[in-house]
């Protein structure tokens, strides 16, 4: 059945929004008018695409579209500059912006800029991680608003502030060199980070799954491996990337379903990847040398305890509860917490994890968080204490925002009880 033009246009805005947003941008050297030159393509293609049909290409014909909109913006601003040197008016001399040094670690890829501009320290840490994600991942503000658990109203203040300072304090879309790309790493991690987890187990929405935003986390997460080869941080993020998608096509069920790590079928796992993993892995350890392993380090060598089990039962979990500590102590938070207490119930029993969960009961911060509710439930349902386990499920499935999660701990509730 040939593709209707509004779901053609839907799908394309969702994959190739980001890609044409960078591709604009480096023209025009400014994030907030590539976004709305950007808007203006999609706008033609709504207009067109109902009349002449759907295009082969949508996505090029959208980065075509926008491009020659940025040229034509482009040509007006010289034409007007060229009109005020005419009549005498001082006008600060311009130069285009400087080419980028070639050399071992030059890199040709918009994407990658676009992160690393949205990612500059003129910007607040929550101001950088919502453009990135609005800019590059293609969410929109109120999914932003819903993983970072803030008012819509804020998250969308953060996005228009923060393009607004970019543009006012000059900017260049560019990926920096030296000192300025060592400032600027941790927030391009931890944002590539942030779409990776947004398109493996989604927030809210009916799919588990958006499988295009784990793709583009873990090409960029490849891509910045390539260029920065030294840095072992780096390499644990993309190797925890390669371990976490290689189970993608196991993670779901003929409907759609979430499909629990326990039930899924290993050799549906990709050995590719988790090869890509363990290598990637090991330039991690090799780059660290005697150093510390750092957060992205631990998870990936976490995630490879669970790659390397052909079955389940063959999880090392004492080595995994012991990596969690090490992870909890480098870098500690709640959530962390909590999947510490899992690994100690698959290694010493649920009881000793279930005081573990129960002490982070007060935490704030996962007060609506819909996972320490089913852990707590699992927990006792192994204990025996169905009763308690089928009221936990059904909290979390109250506080789920994901329509498959919602339906999957629904269940689990009936089961229990």
């Amino acid at each position: 059945m040939e593709q209707q033009p509004t779901e053609a246009l839907e799908t394309v805005f969702r994959l190739e929004t980001p890609r044409v947003v960078a591709g604009v941008a480096r023209l025009v050297r400014d994030v907030g008018i590539a976004e709305e030159l950007t808007q203006d393509a999609l706008v033609a293609a709504l207009e067109q695409w109902p009349r002449d049909g759907v295009p082969d290409n949508p996505g090029a014909w959208l980065m075509a579209t926008a491009r020659r909109r940025a040229v034509d913006l482009i040509r007006r601003r010289e034409t007007y500059a060229r009109k005020l040197a005419e009549i005498g008016r001082e006008l600060p001399a311009e130069t285009g912006p400087p080419e980028e040094p070639a050399g071992p670690d030059d890199i040709d890829d918009d994407l990658l800029r676009l992160v690393f501009t949205a990612c500059h320290p003129v910007l607040s840490a929550e101001a950088r991680i919502a453009l990135t994600l609005r800019l590059l991942g293609g969410l929109t503000t109120p999914e932003i608003a819903r993983a970072f658990l803030v008012p819509e109203p804020t998250v969308a203040q953060r996005i228009v502030r923060a393009k607004r300072t970019l543009a006012r304090k000059n900017v260049a879309f560019e990926v920096p060199y030296g000192p300025d790309r060592a400032a600027r790493l941790g927030s391009v991690l931890e944002v590539i980070y942030l779409i990776f987890n947004e398109g493996y187990a989604a927030t809210a929405g009916d799919d588990w799954l958006r499988p295009a935003l784990c793709e583009d986390a873990l090409r960029l997460a490849r891509v910045l491996s390539a260029l920065m080869p030294k840095e072992p941080e780096v390499h644990g993020l993309t190797a925890l990337l390669e371990f976490q998608a290689s189970r993608t096509a196991a993670r779901t069920g003929p409907g759609g379903e979430p499909v629990l790590l326990r039930d899924q079928n290993r050799r549906r796992w990709s050995r590719l990847l988790i090869a890509r993993g363990i290598t990637a892995l090991d330039h991690a350890h090799a780059t660290a040398g005697s150093g510390a392993p750092g957060p992205y380090a631990l998870q990936a060598a976490i995630a490879a305890c669970h790659a390397t089990a052909y079955r389940y039962e063959e999880t090392d979990w004492p080595r995994i509860a012991a990596l969690y500590g090490l992870l909890a102590a480098r870098a500690p938070s709640p959530v962390v917490e909590l999947n510490r207490a899992v690994a100690v119930s698959m290694a010493e029993g649920p009881a000793p994890a279930l005081t573990l969960v129960d002490a982070l009961a007060a935490e704030p911060a996962l007060r609506d968080y819909h996972l320490l509710p089913s852990v707590r439930g699992d927990l006792l349902l192994r204990l025996g204490r169905t009763a308690e386990a089928r009221a936990e499920f059904e909290r979390a499935a109250s506080l789920a925002r994901n329509e498959r999660e919602r339906e999957l701990l629904t269940r689990r509730a009936r089961e229990a009880g």
